[in-house]
C-alpha cells in the first residue's frame, strides 16, 4: 500500500472535521467535491465523496466518486461547507479495511483517526 501524502493526508482529515468542501485535480480534471469517507479500500488509500462540481469522466453530476488519494494534486480546502453525510440508500458506501475518517451529520463531529505509518 503506498501511503498519501502527508500534506494531502492532513488536509483530507481537516475537510472531514470541518464539514468543508475540497477542490482538487484527479484525472486530469478539476473536482470540487464533498468528502464523505476516507482510508483503505481493497488494498488502497482512497476517498470516496460526492463530486457536485467540477469536471467528469464517468458520466453527470452530482455523482458519488471513489478516488485513488495517490492520485490527487492540487488540493485546496473551501471555506464552503456542507451539510455532512448523506445519510440515504445513494450514499453507497463501500466495505473498507479501515477508516480514518468519515464525515457526520452537520451538527455533529467527524469520526477522525490518525492513519499509523
Amino acid at each position: 500500500m503506498t501511503l498519501p501524502d502527508p500534506k494531502v493526508h492532513e488536509t483530507i482529515l481537516k475537510a472531514i472535521d470541518e464539514i468543508r468542501l475540497l477542490r482538487f485535480v484527479f484525472g486530469a480534471k478539476e473536482r470540487i467535491v464533498e468528502p464523505h469517507d476516507y482510508g483503505i479500500h481493497e488494498g488502497r488509500v482512497r476517498l470516496f465523496a460526492y463530486q457536485i462540481r467540477g469536471e467528469s469522466t464517468s458520466g453527470p453530476l452530482p455523482d458519488w466518486r471513489l478516488m485513488d488519494v495517490a492520485q490527487i494534486s492540487g488540493i485546496q480546502i473551501l471555506d464552503e461547507t456542507f451539510g455532512g453525510s448523506r445519510s440515504d440508500s445513494s450514499q453507497k458506501h463501500r466495505k473498507w479495511e479501515r477508516i480514518f475518517a468519515r464525515v457526520g451529520k452537520r451538527n455533529d463531529r467527524s469520526q477522525i483517526r490518525s492513519l499509523v505509518q
